[in-house]
């Protein structure tokens, strides 16, 4: 709706991931680091935490897409309601193997067979399993036993394990005590800092926009800084909404004040602010034939 007013091509701040949109703050580089490292040294399994929001589906999306056509067979499982079998079903799924059969030691035998070719190639198996707080205690040890195809030497395959940090209570289970003790790789990724919420905040309407894109002040951004604590999702969307207010009030400069109305509107204090004027300028675009 405010695309065209501001000189947009597209909406900056939609919270769908967008790898054009692609931001790695300081704390995402480190992320990505930790996780490159990882795979880099066949250490077996990695953990990846943070807070809803915070960008650990970017994190996972752009460590992908590096190891792509070097060297890498990757597999990512993103679905928490699966059985021990339906698991090692979807991981062979995934790899392009048979997936047909109802028995786990089959099912592990075509994986090892894989695995091992693979190794003989030169190429690195990683698996990462995302939203892992969800997974059942019965899966994550399935994960483990997968975990212990190996050679004499090498790790035949590396596991990612990323999720919310309920996923530290989960594998601080005594039952799962194995598995955690072979976790040698952990990283906690924390939201962004004011600086990499402004540089942030810059990039996406740099990539969005033209000329007479908008622009946000200081204190607009201090302001959504203090309500989003720098997660990245709650960035967008209050920028999305000041935006809007914006146009609303055909401003191209996003002030304090129209900051602090987007976040009252977003938190659900003030939620029918700019109904009223918006809809006055939606019909004053409308050709008058029409009204």
């Amino acid at each position: 709706m405010y695309c065209e007013f501001y000189g947009f091509r597209e909406s900056p701040f939609t919270i769908t991931p967008n790898p054009r949109f692609l931001f790695l703050s300081d704390h995402h580089r480190e992320a990505l680091a930790h996780l490159l490292y990882a795979v880099e040294n066949r250490v077996g399994f990695v953990e990846l935490t943070g807070e809803v929001g915070t960008g650990k589906t970017t994190v996972l999306r752009t460590f992908l897409n590096r190891l792509d056509g070097r060297g890498h067979r990757t597999a990512l499982i993103f679905n928490p309601c699966l059985s021990s079998l339906e698991l090692l079903k979807s991981v062979n799924r995934e790899f392009g193997l048979s997936c047909d059969s109802e028995s786990r030691v089959d099912l592990l035998q075509v994986l090892n067979e894989f695995l091992l070719e693979q190794k003989r190639a030169g190429h690195s198996v990683v698996l990462v399993m995302d939203e892992a707080q969800n997974l059942s205690p019965e899966v994550l040890e399935q994960i483990r036993l997968i975990s212990n195809l190996e050679t004499e030497t090498d790790k035949l395959i590396q596991i990612v394990l990323s999720g919310q940090p309920e996923l530290l209570t989960v594998l601080a289970r005594e039952e799962l005590r194995q598995l955690n003790q072979r976790i040698t790789v952990r990283y906690h990724l924390l939201p962004m800092d004011f600086e990499n919420t402004r540089r942030y905040i810059d990039h996406r309407m740099e990539l969005a926009g033209c000329h007479r894109a908008a622009e946000f002040s200081v204190a607009a951004m201090k302001r959504i800084f203090r309500f989003s604590g720098g997660v990245p999702r709650l960035v967008n969307v209050v920028c999305d909404r000041a935006l809007l207010i914006g146009f609303t009030q055909e401003s191209r400069i996003i002030s304090g004040s129209m900051a602090v109305q987007a976040v009252s509107e977003v938190a659900g204090r003030a939620p029918y602010g700019i109904t009223a004027r918006l809809l006055r300028r939606v019909l004053g675009r409308v050709p008058r034939w029409l009204n």
